[in-house]
């Protein structure tokens, strides 16, 4: 963990594009609440094949907006490279300074397509187009992509990632701390001294965050699981549990030299803002 603890710390948020008018009267209330809190930036997701592009423009100029720094996301899976240069252009004359560029998922019922496979190819491709214009996070997997072979080739994909000119990287959520620190000395043998910063989830909904973590391939560990299970349909339990897990998990990460946390807050600033008030992140 030598290389990280070297690395200022960067707490960050992040949000997805709402769909409806209610849905981001209620996103302007978390980022009021959370913009007290002084991130870095906001980051906000990007559809599968772009199917979020414009909310995502709109979100991220919206965020801009109140003064507060803004970070889209940007995928390349079934995307032309005309259609990044537009994107990229599109940032630029926005005054975009920072993205996360990932390789993302074609929506459902579509075939393959697009110029580019992976997201080393996107960050190769956006400093070719635009140099240093852009800080470029990437995507980082402790528990190794659910499309990856092994831990070997997990680690390689990263790698390829960070020499194609990524500045820093974003972990998948997990609760095992074990796994990142496991992953950053991987990274750290192999040369590796970016930032990398670990995602967190809080935990809001045990039956929602099972589907989230079976897709992505993020482990709730075996103890956590039996649980949350005991608790039933007790959301007070769970909520009271889950915030307790979470801490604690920030906790270690922090004290063995993280540097920073990024929140999943799925819009949400309730359970995000109690973590944070209980890490003493603001004193």
């Amino acid at each position: 963990m030598q290389s990280q603890g070297r690395h200022p710390r960067v707490f960050s948020f992040e949000f997805f594009p709402p769909k409806t008018t209610q849905g981001e009267e209620k996103l302007r209330y978390t980022r009021q609440q959370l913009s007290q809190l002084k991130p870095a930036f906001f980051s906000v997701t990007y559809g599968a094949g772009g199917t979020t592009r414009d909310r995502t423009l709109e979100t991220v100029l919206e965020i801009q907006h109140e003064g507060h720094a803004a970070a889209p996301h940007l995928s390349c899976i079934g995307s032309s490279r005309k259609q990044l240069t537009e994107i990229l252009q599109q940032y630029r004359d926005s005054g975009i300074r920072h993205i996360v560029a990932l390789r993302g998922d074609l929506p459902s019922g579509t075939l393959g397509g697009g110029d580019f496979r992976y997201a080393s190819e996107l960050v190769a491709f956006i400093r070719e187009c635009t140099g240093d214009h852009f800080h470029i996070e990437v995507a980082a997997y402790p528990e190794t992509h659910p499309q990856t072979r092994s831990a070997r080739e997990n680690l390689e994909h990263f790698k390829r990632k960070v020499e194609a000119g990524a500045n820093s990287a974003i972990t998948q959520y997990f609760y095992n701390a074990d796994a990142y620190f496991s992953f950053v000395e991987d990274c750290e043998a192999e040369g590796i001294r970016v930032p990398i910063v670990p995602g967190v989830m809080p935990i809001a909904n045990f039956s929602q965050l099972s589907r989230f973590s079976e897709a992505c391939g993020a482990e709730i560990p075996r103890w956590i699981h039996m649980k949350m299970q005991g608790f039933g349909d007790d959301t007070a339990s769970i909520r009271s549990f889950g915030l307790d897990v979470v801490t604690q998990l920030c906790d270690r990460l922090l004290t063995a030299g993280a540097p920073g946390l990024h929140f999943y807050t799925m819009n949400q600033a309730g359970l995000t803002s109690v973590i944070w008030d209980r890490l003493h992140l603001s004193s």
